[in-house]
């Protein structure tokens, strides 16, 4: 193809791009928030399953994605599924009530829903095996920096415009970045080949959940990993309002240091664990280390100890730690399955995050002020139990750590 320079021009970037749009939508609205429930008077609940059901659909074609992958291939699957995240955002941006806005945000998670595995399916054809866990951390990077730009600047473009304009230019790069796949992103000879019928793939998939190893390292990334996004996603920022006492700019701000330090995390612990295995020290032992300090940091923000800022900021780096799992479990089975494991990873999380986000939703709803917005005990219930089945997990994941120790 060339150089190392249009490797990375025509592949890492539009896949990039895709990836920055997913976890622009994806975290977009903790701040959008108290604009929607103002316009459209919507309860926590209601808030909750509008923004969690972008996690529903995302979750729902993940196990069919990974399959469509390898027929298809990453550049054909990802830009077509982004067309319907642009008519998800158009749809979003003309609504008027609450069912014709959750249709638009399920659109919106069904279109997005491939591009991070298809990024790591293109890369996985396009570069060199030792430079994956590089490329693979800089395209997390990237996510980051669509969360990133979901806080603070997404806050100052609602001065030159309003929610549903934000969701038209949404609609339009998602257009962009479609066309840009399928005109900048070569074929790879060889790269639909795949190994048995449907018929095969779906028993081998099966054959995943029926894994001991598999649900040995599963649950406790899930719900770490799911209760990262349902917080980052959403609440942590009628949190930062609510109970913290912060102001909307003041909030956006708190949740855009957030975001750098997640940036900061998805690159610094994949490094850390590529380092300390060389030592000795499995990837799983620092996935569980860093679960166990997220979990330490949210007790902290549930009881206010600490200062506030570098206690989210904490939050941010930490609830990354969780992405480790998918390298652990890619390298507990054969290689021919790794993209079915990641993409059956990823469905057990994005099901766990709507069911979070949901159900944090209805907990707070329980406690509503007069004067708007909701108490801080709803929230200190909501996030309490959150982290309880976290605890629960990480446990489990604990108590079958020897039988794990051949796990790299």
């Amino acid at each position: 193809m060339g150089s190392a320079q249009a490797v990375v021009a025509r592949i890492f970037l539009p896949f990039a791009a895709g990836y920055f749009l997913s976890y622009l939508y994806r975290t977009i609205n903790a701040v959008l928030s108290p604009y929607l429930v103002a316009e459209l008077r919507l309860d926590a609940t209601d808030l909750g399953l509008l923004t969690s059901v972008y996690f529903l659909t995302f979750a729902a074609f993940q196990l069919p994605l990974g399959m469509l992958l390898d027929r298809f291939g990453p550049r054909r699957v990802e830009a077509a599924l982004l067309l319907f995240a642009a008519a998800g955002a158009g749809l979003f941006a003309v609504s008027d009530s609450a069912l014709a806005l959750i249709v638009g945000r399920g659109l919106i998670g069904l279109g997005v829903s491939a591009c991070l595995m298809a990024s790591f399916k293109a890369f996985v054809l396009w570069f060199p095996a030792a430079r994956l866990p590089a490329v693979n951390g800089w395209v997390l990077a990237a996510g980051g920096l669509g969360a990133l730009v979901a806080t603070a600047p997404v806050e100052a473009a609602l001065k030159l415009t309003d929610w549903r304009g934000l969701f038209v230019v949404l609609a339009g790069l998602s257009f962009l970045v479609a066309v840009t796949l399928l005109l900048a992103v070569p074929e790879r000879d060889g790269g639909e080949a795949v190994a048995g019928d449907w018929r095969t793939q779906w028993r081998e998939m099966a054959g995943l959940f029926r894994s001991p190893v598999f649900w040995r390292i599963a649950p406790g990334a899930v719900l770490s990993q799911s209760s990262f996004l349902a917080i980052q996603g959403l609440w942590a920022g009628p949190w930062l309002r609510d109970v913290s006492g912060l102001d909307k700019l003041a909030a956006a701000n708190c949740l855009f240091w957030v975001a750098v330090a997640m940036v900061a995390g998805f690159l610094g612990m994949g490094q850390l664990a590529y380092r300390l295995t060389r030592h000795g020290i499995p990837p799983l032992a620092v996935s569980a280390s860093g679960m166990a300090l997220f979990m330490g940091v949210q007790l902290a923000i549930l009881l206010d100890w600490g200062p506030l800022l570098p206690l989210w900021i904490s939050f941010g780096f930490f609830g990354t730690s969780g992405v480790l799992s998918y390298a652990v479990l890619s390298q507990s089975f054969p290689l021919a399955l790794s993209g079915r494991v990641n993409t059956a990873l990823n469905l057990l999380v994005f099901v766990a995050a709507f069911a979070g986000q949901w159900g944090m939703g209805a907990i707070v709803n329980h406690w509503p002020l007069a004067g708007g917005g909701y108490a801080a005990g709803g929230y200190r219930w909501a996030f309490g139990l959150v982290l309880a089945g976290q605890s629960m997990t990480w446990i489990w994941l604990l108590l079958g750590h020897g039988r794990m120790g051949k796990t790299r």
